[in-house]
């Protein structure tokens, strides 16, 4: 099957006093394994409910392709969703699970056969198609909620938060899983998380929500390393906020010079419709992983202190650094073979200039 494109504009919802989305507008590629991500009650869920036929926009439309679904209902969508809870009929079998969508559907009998056999050969429960749902485990329930939703062959696969109910060990795997199976199949997909890994990990794109706003959309790399805002900044994973003033543009491109109650760093703006200028207040964001330690102090992008904390991770150690002048700077280091002592020694920590993104306002 061809992949289908997702157009959201300027969809707004509202439920009574609350403003659940405000003017959202989106593009989704075709065959793009897309996620919605943000903090609870961001919106994403209700834009992905919107996406199902589950809500009708107050204004606003949405297409999938050419066609203008904004008010088509959800069985003539040629979409599927999965559930944060699966929604499986524990009293059905595998198989008969896995039918239903093609039963209701009214696809013949040999068919449905034939296409549950290669559903759950798909996601690789070809032998439990006689076994109860109460039978099996939690990732083999996450398998079997998938193909039921493949079997269909939808046109858009919808997923709510669906490896919330597995262990650490079985979300990474289902994660590939879940990315093999969309590309294999040739599915658009809009997958709703709160979990940055997730994103992270298996996006092609990935939108931050938060008050029914679409912040900013973007790759894993985009997202992670050059944020708009404080919001995307720190909900992007652990990161330092340091708040300066700009004093002028240095003799690299891009690259202005800040100060700050630590002294003078230099830093990257990434957002390009921003024209910075010397006085404007900015937050300098620095992820803990970018910081490496000096013996001396250097003339910028240094921050002196001691250490208060050191925690040993195995792969990593965390340190929280005390400065009098930054105040607390949380630092990571890989692959830790000895700890730094916590101790009143001062410690210098010194980042490069691309690892300082200069964001705007306080």
């Amino acid at each position: 099957m061809s992949p289908v494109p997702i157009t959201v504009s300027g969809v707004s919802k509202s439920f009574g006093s609350v403003t659940a989305l405000r003017d959202v507008t989106l593009r989704i590629e075709p065959g793009e394994l897309f996620f919605l991500l943000g903090p609870s009650g961001c919106g994403k869920t209700t834009l992905l409910r919107h996406l199902a036929g589950f809500y009708t926009p107050d204004t606003g439309q949405i297409h999938f392709g050419d066609r203008d679904v904004t008010r088509t209902p959800p069985h003539l969508r040629n979409t599927a969703m999965m559930f944060q809870s699966y929604a499986l009929w524990p009293h059905l079998t595998v198989e008969d699970n896995v039918a239903f969508g093609l039963e209701e559907r009214r696809v013949p009998a040999q068919e449905i056969d034939d296409r549950v056999r290669a559903a759950l050969d798909m996601v690789k429960m070809a032998d439990y198609g006689p076994r109860k749902i109460t039978q099996l485990s939690g990732g083999q329930q996450q398998r079997v909620a998938l193909a039921r939703a493949l079997v269909v062959q939808p046109d858009i696969l919808l997923l709510d938060e669906p490896l919330s109910n597995l262990d650490t060990k079985l979300r990474g795997e289902m994660r590939e899983e879940i990315r093999r199976l969309v590309k294999t199949s040739g599915l658009t997909a809009v997958y709703v998380t709160h979990d940055q890994k997730e994103a992270l990990s298996v996006a092609d794109r990935f939108a931050v929500m938060d008050e029914g706003r679409l912040l900013q959309v973007g790759t894993p790399q985009e997202m992670y390393r050059d944020p708009l805002s404080p919001f995307v900044a720190g909900f992007m994973g652990e990161t330092n906020f340091i708040r300066g003033e700009i004093i002028r543009e240095t003799s690299r491109p891009h690259l202005w010079a800040v100060q700050t109650p630590s002294g003078l760093f230099w830093g990257r703006a990434t957002d390009n419709s921003w024209l910075p200028q010397p006085g404007d207040p900015v937050t300098l964001s620095i992820r803990p992983e970018s910081w490496r330690l000096e013996i001396y102090p250097e003339y910028k992008n240094c921050v002196s202190g001691r250490f208060t904390r050191a925690i040993y991770l195995g792969d990593s150690a965390q340190y929280e650094l005390d400065s009098p002048a930054a105040g607390q700077i949380r630092l990571s280091e890989a692959n830790p073979h000895v700890l730094h002592p916590t101790d009143e020694r001062t410690c210098h920590a010194v980042v490069n200039d691309e690892d300082v993104v200069m964001l705007r306002g306080h």
